[in-house]
């Protein structure tokens, strides 16, 4: 299994001769590799629609890329393996293109159980149907769990290798290597080294993957940014939070499921108001009392901070209840896990 290498920072006076040599490198690697999205770089005129897919293992940072691009959080995020667990689609439209970016969960291969394989059947769901794919890897590293989502993608689709967190590279003379091995594994249409969290680079990334959009009529207006609900993203965001809150202490089978979402006339200034009642399923005793937290304090910070960031996601005032319920060995019973929302 590939590792990180340990790299060292080169000398000031060295730092910007070494970047302009790799960037001479890079483009001289990517004038090596076939074009494919030859028309859509003339300019043809009209409105232009397409699927775009977000792959890769667990934690490469799908999700922080998904939002970045449709330029709002839809898709939540943490550091635990298996935060996204749906299907997320995001809409940014413009000028005449409106890109619709699929966030999929990770390809799991550590647990065989019936949630793994809802989520993987979803991931492999999304990337049958697509006009371009994005292969999104750490940037420098490949190992068996990003080969196996590899070997999931179809030769016949775009596919762009989104070598991520280049900021955590300390020297970028070490990816040229790594993106010549790379090529050698997939017929890659481009290489994208880049950082989810560089506006730049998420603005370059765009102009790219526009030239891959099938010339068609918009599928959303213009003004829409995802085709999720409010209340399964209430789901969410809360899941969000207790896994942010819970760090490495609750194992990755627990699941939010609401149980009321209302919406009413708001008062003064405030347009609206959505009452929201959730229930934290967990597997054990142990986990309950995980998330509940000493005198209560932990899940009233998961409510408190899924209320704060929900009355700024949907424009509204939110009062949020909680429960916590323990259903022993949900995640290996599929009926259970359909009931909970999974495919």
């Amino acid at each position: 299994m590939t590792t990180k290498n340990k790299l060292t920072l080169p000398p000031a006076d060295t730092q910007e001769q070494e970047a302009q040599n790799v960037d001479s490198l890079l483009a001289g690697l990517l004038k090596t590799m076939p074009r494919m999205a030859e028309a859509g770089e003339q300019g043809v005129p009209g409105q232009r629609c397409g699927l775009v897919a977000i792959v890769g293992k667990p934690n490469v940072g799908k999700s922080t890329l998904m939002n970045a691009l449709v330029g709002q959080k839809i898709s939540i995020t943490s550091r635990k393996a298996q935060t996204t667990r749906h299907r997320i689609t995001g809409m940014h439209t413009r000028r005449a293109s409106q890109f619709v970016f699929v966030d999929t969960p990770g390809f799991q291969t550590r647990h065989n159980n019936a949630l793994n394989r809802s989520l993987n059947k979803t991931v492999m769901g999304a990337v049958g149907d697509v006009d371009l794919i994005l292969f999104v890897v750490e940037a420098g590293i490949f190992n068996q769990a990003d080969a196996k989502v590899l070997a999931l993608l179809s030769k016949e689709v775009p596919t762009l290798l989104v070598a991520n967190k280049l900021d955590q590279v300390s020297r970028r003379a070490d990816i040229a290597p790594w993106l010549q091995e790379m090529q050698q594994r997939h017929a890659f249409a481009e290489f994208v080294p880049m950082s989810a969290k560089n506006a730049k680079d998420i603005e370059r990334m765009l102009g790219i993957c526009e030239k891959y959009l099938p010339e068609q009529a918009w599928w959303y207006a213009a003004d829409e940014l995802t085709d999720r609900s409010e209340k399964f993203l209430a789901s969410e965001t809360v899941r969000e939070k207790l896994f942010r809150l819970t760090g490495d202490e609750l194992p990755y089978t627990s699941t939010v499921v609401i149980d009321k979402f209302e919406e009413e006339a708001g008062r003064g200034k405030q347009k609206r108001l959505l009452r929201i009642a959730a229930t934290i399923v967990v597997e054990r005793d142990g986990h309950k009392a995980m998330v509940i937290g000493d005198k209560g304090e932990r899940i009233k910070r998961i409510g408190t901070e899924t209320r704060v960031e929900l009355e700024k996601l949907l424009d509204a005032k939110v009062f949020i209840e909680m429960w916590v319920k323990v259903r022993s060995g949900w995640a290996d019973d599929e009926a259970r896990v359909r009931s909970f929302g999974y495919e």
